[in-house]
């Protein structure tokens, strides 16, 4: 029998505390927001230090800002999407400001802009040089923990989506307290990526994607699944997760080299080491995998002043003992973002009536098959702000006390699997990672089916493995090579799959409960 403690009603919930969750719920202005962590620390946008990309320049404009998202999107980046969050970035950037961020400035004033891989112009905005992620959290977490019509429930895992009929009306989560059924109108998915699949990663271990996994036993659309972006220079270090250097180094002016000391990057695309990343995250692996170690060399580029430009990575390399400013620094590619997730429109709205959601744990198309740099925080701040306004404008309600929620939610244990989840790890990055093929797809799929039965009772493994399925699935289903999925034996990318791919998975097997016989009910 499905256990439930607490049935509580709320307007409108947002799981997920990153940067497209806390700006739906600032934008809705009352809401719940769940998270597995501790606000402003808990997610990838405190660790992300790339910048924001957003048209201020004098000779930018939204429209060239757009002409390079879908430049860099394998052809099957979706225009009118890519014009919707370019157009609104620059509005962006000042609420971020009206809140109390803080960015980088240039001598006369205004705002600092940088330029990243895949850019025609100079248009990153940045804050502390590398720590962009980090002000934005703590702007966005002030101004949330002030927002009186704001509950935040932390240290709450989210288990299941609650039905009724046909339409999304909640989420199962289980808390230090107990079992609580919270039932909305309206529930936003904003639980970011799904890095934490992978041995190696920049992610943090929160990012385990867990909102893909729920969507998909709710049977929600997915969408382009396949599409893993792997961030080409992480620390090559000891560490999980792997320290990101950021792109920004190279733009300014760091070179990638290899053993020999020779920068090979320029035989390899001519923009050199600001090439699109599934490029430069290819030619970094090959030299890996041949038993070539690359490094990043910032000594000309930045030298003496890394300490004061790029805080984050100084920090980080000197952690593991590695002195940038006079020392090279070992990379190796890892997971880093998912263009795939959740099948969206541009409002954010799901398949599935009363679902929507925003951030990276949607797919809206607006990457197609490769993220442009710097566009992922501005991802959330748009759509999470579109979003909001389309629940306002959906004006939802939903009456009645009979529900269902995924059979076997309940009793699932939130402790770590460590033995589990890295056995779906190394599966991953060994047979779903930067080069794939055939056999090591099936290999893939055939590991997490054997690790299925013992992480089962387990909700992160289980989420993992859930998540590890899918990608492998749609990776194997795509017989050719575009953007950030390669295939060793489908080496071209093919113009009849130029477009992108979708999943209607069959939601898993529902049990009912009826939310008038729980003793305990709260109304918000």
């Amino acid at each position: 029998m499905l256990r439930i403690d607490l049935v509580a009603h709320r307007d409108a919930i947002v799981i997920g505390s990153g940067v497209a969750g806390l700006t739906t719920a600032l934008s809705l202005g009352r809401a719940t927001v769940i998270t597995k962590g501790t606000l402003g620390w808990s997610g990838s946008t405190p660790w992300s230090q790339g910048g924001i990309a957003a048209s201020l320049g004098r000779d930018d404009s939204p429209a060239l800002h757009a002409g390079d998202t879908v430049a860099v999107s394998g052809g099957i980046g979706e225009q009118a999407v890519a014009a919707l969050l370019t157009g609104r970035a620059a509005s962006r950037i000042q609420w971020l400001q009206d809140l109390g961020a803080e960015f980088d400035r240039a001598a006369d004033g205004s705002l600092a802009l940088g330029r990243e891989a895949g850019h025609s112009r100079f248009r990153i905005v940045h804050a502390g040089g590398d720590a962009t992620g980090a002000e934005v959290a703590r702007a966005l977490t002030v101004a949330t923990r002030a927002h009186r019509d704001i509950e935040v429930v932390e240290h709450a895992y989210a288990v299941d989506l609650i039905r009724r009929d046909d339409r999304v009306a909640g989420v199962l989560v289980i808390q230090a307290s107990g079992v609580t059924a919270y039932l909305a109108p309206a529930v936003v998915i904003a639980t970011g990526g799904i890095g934490r699949v992978y041995a190696r990663t920049t992610n943090s271990p929160e990012v385990t994607g867990d909102g893909l996994a729920m969507a998909a036993r709710a049977g929600a659309t997915l969408a382009d699944l396949e599409f893993v972006q792997f961030h080409p220079t992480a620390l090559a270090a000891t560490l999980d997760p792997m320290p990101l250097l950021t792109e920004a180094l190279r733009g300014a002016g760091a070179i990638l080299v290899d053993g020999l000391g020779r920068r090979f990057m320029r035989d390899v695309h001519p923009a050199a080491e600001l090439a699109p990343r599934d490029i430069v995250a290819r030619a970094v692996f090959a030299h890996v995998v041949g038993g070539q170690p690359v490094y990043l060399d910032a000594r000309q580029a930045v030298g003496a002043a890394f300490p004061d430009r790029f805080p984050t990575v100084f920090e980080a390399a000197m952690k593991a003992g590695i002195d940038p400013r006079t020392q090279l620094l070992p990379v190796s590619p890892a997971a880093h973002y998912h263009m795939g997730g959740i099948a969206v429109d541009e409002v954010g709205q799901t398949s599935l009536p009363g679902l929507w959601a925003a951030g990276e744990a949607a797919s809206s198309g607006v990457h197609g098959a490769n993220r442009l740099a710097s566009n992922s925080l501005l991802e959330g701040l748009v759509f999470g702000a579109t979003v909001a306004d389309a629940i306002v404008a959906a004006r939802i309600a939903v009456t009645g006390d009979h529900f269902t929620v995924a059979d076997h939610a309940d009793g699932l244990s939130t402790d770590p699997e460590p033995d589990i989840e890295q056995q779906i790890r190394e599966t991953m990055w060994a047979n779903v990672g930067v080069v794939r093929d055939a056999t090591g797809l099936e290999r893939a799929i055939a590991d997490v089916d054997a690790l299925a039965p013992r992480a089962a009772g387990h909700l992160v493994a289980r989420n993992m493995l859930d998540v590890a399925r899918l990608v492998a699935e749609s990776a194997l289903a795509r017989t050719e090579s575009r953007g950030a999925h390669y295939r060793a034996d489908y080496p071209d990318a093919d113009a009849e799959q130029a477009h992108r791919s979708f999943i209607e998975p069959v939601a898993a097997p529902a049990v009912a409960f009826d939310a008038a016989r729980v003793a305990g009910v709260g109304v918000r």
